[in-house]
């Protein structure tokens, strides 16, 4: 059977509509996708930089120490030093060395009740509840050493001081006179830390003594 003109027209149209509409709804469909599309937060700012001028004076300072990196942890530790003066730097190196004196005080005094029952040298025993006491003593210095500060009396902060750093060297001398030779190595230890923590606080105290 011939087919006619119009007739072939008609179904050309007739398969293209389908590709043709599907066509024409893809980019409807899609776009309905794109409406609801999450969006992510945007990225937190950056920490804001520590404040040269206060970085510089804490490098200042403790390079009039004898313990430059032991100087640098300790202020930087405390976050007031980002916006202290001398004076202030000293009060936190005195507060940084009283805290060292705190913990051994409590270390050692733990140290003694946990012994109690056991089967202890009595002597021994003896010296390290001493020695607790002696780094009482020391803390309680530290203390009288900030008060100074506070009220701009550097010479008898710098006393005080002194003193806290000489009463771990009383529990020393007594261990050796009375247990030759059994100085524990964690006193040794607990020694020098507040021994070169005084030292840093004094050279400090003497920034302000000279000024």
């Amino acid at each position: 059977m011939a087919i006619t003109t119009p007739t072939l027209v008609l179904l050309v149209v007739f398969l293209l509509a389908p590709s043709t509409l599907g066509s024409r709804s893809g980019p409807s469909s899609h776009h309905g996708h794109g409406s609801h599309a999450k969006h992510s937060p945007p990225p937190p700012p950056p920490p804001a930089p520590v404040a040269p001028m206060a970085a510089a004076l804490v490098r200042t300072t403790c390079n009039s120490t004898a313990y430059y990196d032991l100087c640098v942890s300790s202020l930087a530790a405390d976050p007031s030093s980002a916006t202290a003066d001398v004076r202030g730097l000293s009060a936190i190196a005195v507060s940084a060395a009283a805290s060292n004196a705190s913990a051994s005080a409590a270390a050692l005094g733990a140290n003694v009740t946990a012994q109690g029952g056991a089967a202890v040298d009595g002597t021994v025993q003896a010296l390290l509840r001493t020695c607790a006491v002696k780094y009482g003593e020391a803390r309680d210095a530290l203390a009288a050493a900030r008060a100074s500060i506070a009220q701009q009396d550097y010479d008898y902060a710098a006393v005080h001081v002194s003193a806290a750093a000489e009463y771990p060297q009383v529990c020393k001398t007594l261990f050796r006179r009375q247990r030759p030779g059994a100085y524990p190595a964690e006193l040794a230890a607990r020694e020098e830390a507040l021994n070169q923590l005084c030292s840093v606080a004094l050279d400090i105290i003497s920034l302000l003594s000279s000024t």
